[in-house]
């Protein structure tokens, strides 16, 4: 049976990342569905109205986009149970981090599109809710994206 760096032996390694993948997407998952369900509330409020037809676009697309995560970080456990059958890969831990990673696109284009719309209809300015939806973006950019990959890219030169 062959053996990882760390001396566990393959499988046992592939099972555990597999099931980190998983629960990451578990953890993940309520959070967009919370969102999901504010989005479509907001819709039938009577404010809602009262934005204009291109701020109301923008929330569409900001709904839609969160649809888009919920189907990719969704996708882990449909193709673990319906290609795999229960079984753990080392192809199914590099899909599940991808596609988890891939999810986090749209939700943070989604968010910061709402962070954009909620400033606009408390603070009354749009370069301000746009500046603040802006570094939102970078943060977010910094924090899922820039941070582990510098810090996987720092790991693998050690």
């Amino acid at each position: 049976m062959a053996t990882s760096r760390n001396g566990k032996p393959k499988e046992e390694k592939a099972d555990k990342m597999a099931m980190a993948a998983i629960e990451e997407a578990r953890m993940v998952l309520p959070g967009i569905q919370a969102l999901f369900g504010f989005q479509l509330i907001a819709a039938f409020n009577e404010q809602f109205r009262q934005l204009s037809e291109v701020d109301q676009t923008i929330h569409y697309v900001a709904l839609a986009l969160v649809a888009v995560a919920v189907a990719i970080i969704m996708t882990p456990a449909a193709y673990h149970r319906l290609a795999e059958r229960g079984e753990m890969s080392g192809f199914f831990v590099r899909l599940a981090s991808i596609l988890i990673a891939t999810a986090m696109l749209p939700l943070m284009v989604a968010l910061c599109l709402e962070v954009y719309l909620v400033g606009t209809v408390i603070l009354h300015q749009r370069w301000l809710s746009v500046a603040i939806a802006g570094v939102l973006l970078i943060l977010f950019t910094g924090l899922w994206y820039v941070f582990p990959l510098a810090m996987r890219r720092g790991q693998a030169s050690r």
